[in-house]
């Protein structure tokens, strides 16, 4: 009840007292054979009072004060040698942690968490690590003291505790402390399995990035996972690695040379394979010629080089695209090096026949650059530009951002090379991955029932286009004509015309809306107003707050806010969940008619606590300049108990107020 009415929630906490008396009277207590169960008294009831206490102690300052006393008295009475202790001593660090306690008493409860990691255990194990992973971000620096203890459980056993101990690692991860933790971590991605060694790869290069003391520290750390881990990294850790490379000139030497070397030894390495062959066909001369104080004095011959990559190219256990990169390598060292060019050439044009099709173009390319073209080859293959940084995601925990320019691409360009153009949607934020660039395009296709896009808004390929069609096939009310040239787009274009637009001609202008995502991809303005600010100035009309979604104990309110006269209007979205587990990966998206414009600022996180006791919030801006009746669609996208869960809902019985 107290979870589900606020009103219920203020009745009860006038009854604080009394339950913290009810509390006091059981730890003191003496020996009651009815109610005793391994020497405490009644610990159900000691259980279900915490839980309240929980509940009516969150965000409350006076509550929270008169619960402090009795949480000491029950965190350092109560004999943890027993399960029935060790419940009660869970329960009370959850409660110390989720009300407005003092610090002393945060450190308390962390410390009792530090003891169950002690604990023979597992399931005790597991349950002190999730929630130390829960608290890290209300007291981290008493997580922090108990470093050394959480390390040691990367070496257990239990897959689950390992996982556990791995992502509270991470989250333990500063600049003061980056060494150490990343010497551990290296430690343990040689040995763990291969369902941990990927999300244990990209969360070390994201962590190094972020924290490193130095660029040749960086350089090392990440060469470690290329040799490590080499097979389970993302491409964004390539892109990433050779963007560090490019961007660090005294390191030139030092790093091409040790990337030749590793693959030298170990060409298996896929992600090894290819950031080694970039970084030697762009700076091979450096690698045979340079000399430099931060480089052991190796020699290396051309002959050398060349050995490496033909190996690489004709090994049967490299990718097609780990051969593109030596192949490129391989014709960008025809300018770099001048005694094997002959050599060169011999290698590259038998794959002008090569039964794969990308081979086969490019050796046919790069073979007319030696004979035809042969005066274009210097100029064509010279050293690449500093590359554009594109910053690595961490997990749910990061607070990675993505380039200035990455924010700006192409939706279907995802950063990428895909010629676009022009775009028929304004203003989103890139994808990070095929998938969800379809999901976005479905949810945000074009608002009214045009039957197609002009001639002059047609799209490049992309690889993603029949993942849009089958991502949320038959939730559109009517198909498209076959006129578009991309059948990728036939879907997205009928997608919200439920929501009974007109027909408006074709030069009309697309919506402009601003795709949701967590606050670890998007720049963010840390004026405390978000990316647009608050929309508001001065006092706001009062609009009644609504409900527009409640499914599965998830709940989303809206917030209206608008200036009196002004046809700008905020929406405040708040979503709590009810039920027993918490969401997490929680991403909010909207789509409003093309007459409108949606712009969404950053959320407020991408997890949501269980039992109503957190939420996420976001702040929406709708500009209506021709003040139409508002609507809306919403796609929701979250994780619950390792399923992704995907919904699509219109907001019904939007208040009048919000566009009159």
């Amino acid at each position: 009840m107290c979870r589900l009415s606020p009103d219920t929630l203020n009745h009860f906490r006038k009854s604080v007292p009394l339950l913290v008396r009810i509390l006091k009277n059981l730890i003191m207590a003496g020996y009651s054979p009815e109610h005793d169960v391994s020497g405490i008294s009644d610990p159900f009831l000691q259980t279900r009072i915490l839980k309240l206490l929980r509940l009516l102690g969150c965000h409350d300052d006076e509550a929270s004060e008169v619960m402090n006393d009795i949480l000491a008295q029950v965190a350092t009475n109560t004999e943890s040698s027993k399960n029935v202790g060790n419940a009660i001593l869970y329960e009370t660090c959850s409660t110390i942690m989720d009300i407005n306690s003092e610090s002393g008493l945060r450190v308390l409860a962390v410390n009792i968490l530090g003891r169950f990691l002690l604990n023979n255990d597992k399931n005790i194990r597991y349950v002190a690590l999730s929630t130390l992973l829960k608290v890290i971000n209300v007291d981290h620096n008493a997580v922090q003291r108990h470093r050394s203890t959480i390390v040691d459980c990367l070496r257990d056993v239990d897959s689950t505790i390992k996982k556990r101990a791995m992502e509270l690692s991470f989250a333990l991860i500063n600049e003061n402390n980056v060494r150490g933790m990343m010497k551990e971590l290296l430690e343990f991605i040689v040995v763990c399995d291969d369902d941990f060694k990927a999300d244990a790869a990209s969360n070390i290069v994201a962590a190094a990035e972020k924290y490193a003391p130095n660029k040749r520290w960086h350089v090392d750390t990440v060469l470690k996972v290329l040799t490590c881990a080499g097979q389970h990294l993302r491409d964004d850790v390539i892109y990433n690695m050779c963007q560090l490379v490019a961007s660090t000139s005294e390191l030139h030497q030092y790093s091409v040379q040790r990337l030749f070397l590793a693959l030298k030894e170990d060409p298996t390495q896929q992600a090894l394979s290819q950031v080694a062959c970039w970084c030697v066909g762009e700076y091979g001369d450096i690698l045979v010629h340079g000399t430099s104080e931060e480089a052991d004095p190796i020699q290396i011959s051309e002959d050398e080089v060349l050995d490496v990559l033909e190996k690489t190219l004709v090994s049967s256990l490299s990718s097609v695209i780990s051969k593109e990169y030596a192949l490129n390598a391989l014709v960008k060292l025809s300018t770099r090096f001048s005694q094997t060019v002959d050599r060169v050439k011999a290698i590259v044009h038998p794959y002008a026949s090569s039964t794969d099709i990308e081979l086969q173009q490019r050796a046919a390319e790069f073979s007319h650059l030696f004979g035809t073209f042969s005066e274009l080859r210097n100029g064509l293959l010279e050293r690449m530009p500093l590359i554009e940084s594109k910053s690595t995601l961490v997990n749910g925990e990061g607070e990675a951002t993505l380039s200035e320019m990455e924010q700006q691409a192409d939706l279907l360009g995802g950063g990428g090379t895909s010629p676009v153009k022009s775009s028929p949607l304004d203003g989103l934020s890139p994808p990070t991955s095929t998938q969800q660039s379809s999901s976005v395009l479905d949810l945000l296709g074009d608002l009214s029932s045009t039957p197609a896009m002009p001639a002059t808004s047609s799209l490049g390929p992309s690889s993603s286009g029949g993942d849009i069609l089958d991502l949320l096939g038959g939730t559109s009310s009517t198909s498209a004509p076959a006129m578009n040239s991309n059948p990728a787009l036939n879907n997205p274009m009928d997608l919200l015309s439920s929501l009974g637009l007109g027909t408006a001609p074709t030069t009309t202008p697309t919506p402009n809306i601003m795709s949701a995502q967590p606050p670890s991809m998007m720049s963010y303005d840390f004026t405390g107003q978000g990316l647009l600010g608050d929309g508001t100035n001065g006092e706001a009309s009062s609009i009644p707050s609504m409900e527009s979604y409640n499914k599965n104990g998830l709940v989303i309110n809206f917030d209206f806010s608008r200036q009196p006269g002004s046809t700008d209007l905020t929406v405040t979205m708040t979503a709590v969940y009810n039920g027993s587990t918490e969401i997490t990966d929680f991403v909010f998206q909207a789509a409003v008619p093309k007459s409108f414009r949606l712009d969404l600022q950053p959320p407020s996180g991408n997890k949501i606590a269980a039992f109503g006791m957190g939420n996420v919030t976001q702040k929406m801006l709708i500009k209506n300049p021709n003040k139409q009746q508002l609507k809306l669609r919403l796609r929701l996208q979250y994780k619950l108990e390792g399923k992704t869960v995907s919904e699509i809902d219109d907001v019904k019985n939007i208040p009048e107020a919000t566009w009159n």
